[in-house]
Parts: C-alpha cells; sequence; structure tokens
C-alpha cells in the first residue's frame, strides 16, 4: 500500500492512496473461502461448491466491499496516526472511482479531497485576562425576592367586596340558550387574574348575593381561561358564549404572608433564622448563589471568546461550503450556507482549539465518569436524594445506564453526555491557566451584561 499527501495550501490537501493484491488479496480469499462453507447451491453438497464457481457469482461484491473498507480504515488511521486537522469529511474522487474496472484491474488508486485548519498554537500566557462577575444582591433585589416569597405562602382571607386579583365563587347561568338546547348552569370559580381587563370592571367592587349580567366570552376570550372558569374542556368552552349571569356566593383574597416565624421556617426550615435581619441575609445569599450559575456561564463563554478572538485559524472556506451544501442533501441553498457560514465556523474553530487544549493538557474523559454525570442527571430529572440506601442508588445507576446505552438513537445519548464533559474539564482547565479578575456587579448591571452578550 502506498500512501502519499499532497498539500496543495496550508488548508487543502489530497490523500492518494494505491492498493495492490498483496493488500487486499488475502482478507477477500479469506471471505470468499468463509462463503464457500455456507452458500447453498443445487447440485452440489453445503460446503463444497467450487471456489471458482464461488469466485464467480460473489468476487466482484467481496472485492468491492473489502476495498471500501479498507479504504476507510486507512484514512481514518492516516488522519489520526498523522494529527492532521482535518475539518469536514474527506471527499472522495469520486470519477476517478467511477472508472475502475472492477473486473480486470488488480491495481487500484483512489484519491480524496482533505479540508484543512491551518496549524496553530495556544499559549495562555498571550492570552488577556477574563472578568468574573460576583453579583451582590441588593436591598432592592432582596425586598422583591421577599416579597414573591409572601405572596407564594400567601394565606387565605373572605373579603367584603371584589378586587381585581381575588377569586369569586358563585353559579353561573347562560341566559339566551340556543334552540332546542339546555341551558347552561354551574357553581364555578372566577380567578379574576385570568379576566379580560376590559371586562373587570363589572365585577370589581361587587359584594357577596349580587348578579353580574356579561359576554362570557369578553370576559374569557382564550378558551382555556373559559374552561378553567366554567369547569367544562376546552372544546366544549369554545361553544359558551353570549349572555351570562354570575351570583357571587363568597370572594376569596390571597394575603401575603406576614413576617413571622411560621414564615421563616416555611421559607428556610426550622430554626434556619429568627428575625426579619437574618432573613433577609440568608435570602442575600441564597440570590447571590443561584445568580452564580448565570455568572459561571457567561464566565464560559467569555473565556471560549477570549481563545476565539486570540487564536488565527485559517480553514479552507470553498471545501467547506461545497461539503456542506453535499451532507445537507439541498436542505439548504448556496444563499444560506453564506449566511450562516460565520457562525459555523467559529464552533469548528472553537472545537479545534479546544481539542488542542486537550491534547496537551492530556485531558480524557473515562466512562466512568460519563455515568456519574448522568447518575446526576437521572437524582435532579427524578427528585431522588443521594446517599446511603443502597437499593435507591441501584436504581438511579440502572436508569442512567440504560439512557446511556439506548439503542433506539445509535448512542447519541452517550456521545451527548460524553461531549459534555470533555467540554466541561476543558474550560475548567482553562480557568486553571487564564488571569481571572472578580469584579463585582449588581444584578440589573449583571442583567444588562449578558444580554449584550
Amino acid at each position: 500500500m502506498e500512501i502519499t499527501l499532497e498539500k496543495a495550501s496550508d488548508t487543502n490537501a489530497s490523500l492518494n492512496i494505491t492498493l495492490t493484491p498483496a493488500d487486499y488479496k488475502p482478507e477477500v480469499d479469506k471471505k470468499l473461502k468463509e462463503y464457500g462453507r455456507k452458500v447453498q447451491l443445487k447440485g452440489f453438497r453445503p460446503g463444497h461448491v467450487p471456489t471458482s464457481l464461488v469466485q464467480k457469482m460473489y468476487g466482484k461484491s467481496i472485492l468491492v466491499d473489502e476495498i471500501n473498507a479498507m479504504l476507510s480504515r486507512t484514512v481514518s488511521q492516516y488522519i489520526r496516526e498523522n494529527k492532521l486537522q482535518v475539518v469536514g469529511d474527506p471527499v472522495p474522487n469520486r470519477d476517478q472511482a467511477d472508472a475502475i474496472d472492477w473486473d480486470n484491474q488488480t491495481e487500484f488508486a483512489f484519491s480524496y479531497t482533505l479540508g484543512l485548519a491551518s496549524e496553530f498554537d495556544i499559549d495562555f500566557s498571550d492570552l488577556p485576562s477574563v472578568t468574573r462577575y460576583d453579583i451582590q444582591a441588593g436591598e432592592a433585589e432582596v425586598s422583591s425576592t421577599i416579597a414573591d416569597l409572601q405572596q407564594r405562602f400567601h394565606s387565605h382571607t373572605h373579603a367584603d367586596e371584589v378586587g381585581d386579583s381575588d377569586t369569586i365563587y358563585g353559579e353561573l347561568k347562560q341566559v339566551n340558550t340556543p334552540e332546542g338546547a339546555e341551558a347552561f348552569a354551574a357553581k364555578t370559580a372566577f380567578p379574576m387574574a385570568q379576566m379580560a381587563d376590559d371586562a373587570k370592571g363589572q365585577f370589581v367592587g361587587k359584594k357577596k348575593d349580587d348578579t353580574i349580567t356579561f359576554l362570557l366570552e369578553q370576559a374569557f376570550p382564550d378558551e382555556k381561561a373559559r374552561a378553567n372558569a366554567t369547569g367544562v374542556k376546552k372544546d366544549e368552552a369554545a361553544n359558551l358564549t353570549g349572555e351570562f349571569t354570575f351570583t357571587i356566593d363568597d370572594i376569596t383574597r390571597h394575603e401575603p404572608a406576614e413576617l413571622n416565624q411560621e414564615f421563616f421556617d416555611k421559607v428556610l426550615g426550622a430554626g434556619a433564622v429568627d428575625n426579619e435581619e437574618q432573613l433577609r441575609v440568608k435570602v442575600a445569599e441564597i440570590i447571590q448563589g443561584n445568580y452564580a450559575r448565570e455568572s459561571d456561564s457567561l464566565l464560559r463563554l467569555d473565556i471560549e471568546k477570549n481563545l476565539l478572538d486570540n487564536t488565527p485559524i485559517l480553514l479552507p472556506d470553498e471545501f467547506l461550503k461545497n461539503w456542506l451544501l453535499e451532507v445537507n442533501e439541498g436542505k439548504f441553498t448556496p444563499e444560506q450556507i453564506d449566511e450562516q457560514y460565520d457562525d459555523f465556523t467559529k464552533s469548528v474553530k472553537l472545537q479545534l482549539i479546544k481539542n488542542k487544549i486537550a491534547d496537551k493538557a492530556d485531558i480524557k474523559v473515562e466512562f466512568e465518569e460519563v455515568l456519574n454525570v448522568t447518575r446526576q442527571m437521572v437524582r435532579e430529572q427524578f427528585g431522588f436524594m443521594g446517599g446511603e440506601n443502597e437499593e435507591m442508588n441501584q436504581t438511579i445507576d440502572r436508569i442512567a445506564r440504560n439512557y446511556l446505552m439506548d439503542e433506539k438513537n445509535n448512542g447519541q445519548n452517550y456521545t451527548s453526555t460524553f461531549n459534555r464533559v470533555y467540554d466541561d474539564k476543558v474550560i475548567e482547565y482553562a480557568k486553571t491557566q487564564l488571569t481571572i479578575v472578580s469584579q463585582d456587579v449588581t444584578v440589573d448591571e449583571f442583567k444588562a451584561m449578558a444580554e449584550s452578550r
């Protein structure tokens, strides 16, 4: 076998492979013998069909299959062993392949066009610093969060008259009934928050035992809200229109929870705090902890941008555009490829950079790491707790393994989880090599920066 790489430029090359009988014949002969033992042909005992006849019947297809398999292995192995920065897939010279005379040739030549990324290196000491934003929860944010919690842990009171956020209970009756139909009537509840704003004025201020006449479809134009208000299915609610009366039996109102020990215990757990000042401190810590995840996400984006902006890489643009058109089989026009090409090349370059970092730092991902991440995903998704419960841990492990090994999606679950773990390890390593500068910001300042990204 002869393999040569001819580089036309930093980003374009041809990989040429020549195969002689010594390369493929041993495997082809082996396959012919296997066929000879298995093939059943009238007039011959099983396993005694002459080799010449097997060759005539199956020789060509076996030769083609074996050479195609050999080419696939050879191309992949050459790229891997020579650490070529290949982008896209190797593209075979189809005219050359179509011209092969499989019946008479014994030596075969094949050529593949390769798209290459230009050579580059990563020197973290030359890269600018990246800012980590430490989000500080201000008094307004803490007060707003506590107010939301008071609403969440609200209490119910009976109101004297209807307010625009109350729930009113009573009897709903249809005024004008279609001919031959029975008038609709039901005991139900109207959440005022779901009522159309321009209809609320008919109800706000009304008291117990008052009766309001109104158009149902105006009060609840959304069919889902109308179904909720009438207690019927959505498709049935669509037919409920026209004048209705509603006689109020009761009015309930959500009152924000009082800032007392019962509220503190519900929010943070029994005995965690015993006054409002301590509550505010804890809530500030929780807010900062929640935003820390968002801060980490922004830091990740900024690290990736830093690596992209400061690592020049040339790509074979014409090759890649043609390759994208071909692999997407008419799903995109050349104009659409051009429109999305910049985003595509950014993802390609970023992956090349991450692969270079992983190679230099000897970053690897083991199966157990992928499994551990999946186990944690299962715990979070199903609300399972970790700990010493062996039966529960075995259940989690079984679900995680089944998810990773699901054959229905051709291993995509494992691949996507592996890539996520790999990506996380590369970014974590980059954090140890880059200069990270911390900066305190308010929640509003952080939101503005995140939106600008």
